[in-house]
């Protein structure tokens, strides 16, 4: 069972989501907050599985309860629910341990597969905000062109390699990426070890979006 804490100042969406929710048999709803404050308190002492939670809400902002939530209970999966693409809010959210975004207009069916796959161990990115953080991230290393061809130039990926930069691009957890190839899961988190000294990024965000970008234009 998924046990889920909410959190958003609006009583429709915090409501119609507990209704969806709670029909699905594998999730229940253990509780509902309509501030930063609030989701804190009832995070820490529900200690839920996942935390859905808006990013705009009185008396703290979704980003600040995320930062005091993963400082707290790292183990809790957060996603981030809202309508906003600003690429500073996601930056600042994934930057802080958001375990993903959801969009408030997201497909019913899809945002309960997005559940499902969090919990399990995948990074959950809407292609909307995937294509805004992208751009955010091509910007800034315009400020940097001498690193940015540096880096290019070192990367070279092998045959395997490439087949597991498609799959993180997926949002496949290690677990699935070790199935799809028939690996064991240890050599598969060493092939994603060494795509990250290549990429000369620290996380798996910062990966999957630099592999998406070096596997669109060919040169992977």
């Amino acid at each position: 069972m998924i046990r889920i804490l909410i959190a958003d100042d609006q009583m429709m969406i915090r409501e119609g989501l507990r209704t969806i929710l709670d029909l699905e048999e594998d999730m229940e709803v253990v509780g509902v907050a309509n501030n930063g404050i609030e989701v804190c308190g009832l995070a820490e002492e529900l200690r839920p599985d996942l935390v859905m939670m808006d990013i705009q809400m009185p008396q703290m902002d979704g980003i600040a309860a995320l930062k005091q939530i993963k400082e707290s209970r790292p183990d809790i999966h957060i996603l981030i629910l809202t309508t906003f693409l600003d690429d500073h809010y996601i930056i600042d959210g994934l930057a802080s341990g958001a375990n993903g975004y959801i969009l408030k207009d997201m497909d019913t069916d899809k945002m309960l597969a997005a559940i499902r796959d969090t919990v399990s161990g995948q990074f959950i990115l809407p292609m909307a905000v995937a294509s805004k953080l992208a751009k955010r991230m091509s910007q800034m290393e315009m400020h940097f062109p001498s690193r940015t061809l540096a880096n290019q130039q070192k990367i070279r990926l092998t045959e395997r390699e490439r087949d597991i930069a498609e799959l993180m691009i997926e949002g496949k957890s290690n677990n699935d990426i070790a199935a799809a190839l028939y690996l064991s899961e240890g050599t598969v988190r060493n092939y994603i070890s060494n795509l990250y000294r290549k990429l000369n990024v620290t996380d798996r965000m910062q990966a999957s979006l630099r592999l998406r970008e070096w596997l669109e234009t060919g040169e992977g």
